[in-house]
């Protein structure tokens, strides 16, 4: 973990992330105050298309809300789903690949056909069948729904650590004291492999925020929700681009923008440190 501290890239994303973080946790307070109790979903609140002021920093979009309160609020379900589905994707990534990885054969060979599966079929029409099917969709929902989709690629980037640390001295030794299956996949090798661990949570997060996204753009998912994707859903179809209102769109993309790019320095950071040859092949 000293080496991570001396890497520019995971510095670098994990000080834009956690800013992020802050202002999404803080997003309940801070319009609150702005807002005087008011929902940044209310509509009519302020006069539409206001220009950027000291009361609205961002102006107001077509249907008289608060820009800056609406895009706050979106970057806390935006977090929130992408980290709610990235966490539950890379615990079945983990378990999956543990399993794989230890208990080889058949077992193996299965959860590779599934994984490859998931990764070749075009998961994103499926995924839209499903929530616009789905009578109710609530965040957790959406977040299983869009886990389901994300968990074969950090299962492909975790199963082959768990091969070559199953022929470790510690996890024979362990056999010897009679550990089972479980015990050796979860106590011996599960903490030597954590960074690899936080690399597939951190490809999870960015898959199903980027999911989530394209969903609510063209119009799926729960309309009460409003996340970053269904902000610029509403500045698309309010015809804001068409009459030069270039905020309310351009900010929700910067947002997202900022957390793919954070998460991606994170893992470059990860993956320098944990692989030394990619640092020497592009001298960075």
């Amino acid at each position: 973990m000293k080496a991570l501290k001396n890497s520019p890239k995971f510095l670098t994303g994990l000080i834009i992330i956690t800013c992020l973080i802050v202002l999404a946790l803080m997003e309940p307070y801070i319009n609150d105050y702005r807002l005087k109790g008011h929902s940044p979903t209310e509509i009519g609140l302020y006069d539409i298309f206001l220009e950027p002021s000291w009361e609205h920093p961002l102006g107001t979009d077509s249907y008289g809300r608060d820009v800056l309160a609406l895009l706050l609020n979106g970057l806390k379900y935006s977090l929130f789903i992408g980290f709610t589905a990235g966490g539950l994707a890379t615990i079945i990534a983990v378990f999956l690949a543990s399993l794989a990885g230890y208990k080889g054969g058949k077992i193996e060979a299965f959860i590779t056909v599934l994984s490859n599966s998931i990764l070749i079929i075009p998961s994103w029409p499926i995924l839209a069948i499903i929530v616009l099917f789905v009578k109710k969709i609530d965040l957790f929902t959406l977040s299983v729904i869009l886990a389901f989709f994300s968990w074969a690629g950090p299962s492909r980037q975790i199963k082959p650590q768990i091969s070559s640390l199953k022929a470790r001295p510690y996890v024979d030794l362990a056999r010897v004291n009679n550990f089972s299956d479980l015990e050796i996949m979860f106590k011996e090798i599960l903490p030597n492999f954590l960074p690899y661990i936080l690399v597939g949570f951190s490809v999870a997060v960015t898959g199903s925020i980027m999911a989530e996204t394209a969903l609510r753009i063209v119009g799926l998912g729960p309309g009460d929700i409003p996340s970053l994707g269904q902000v610029i859903n509403w500045a698309i179809y309010s015809g804001a681009m068409a009459i030069g209102q270039y905020l309310v769109i351009l900010i929700p993309i910067t947002f997202l923008i900022l957390i793919f790019v954070s998460l991606n320095l994170i893992n470059v950071g990860m993956d320098e440190i944990l692989n030394p040859k990619l640092k020497q092949i592009t001298g960075m």
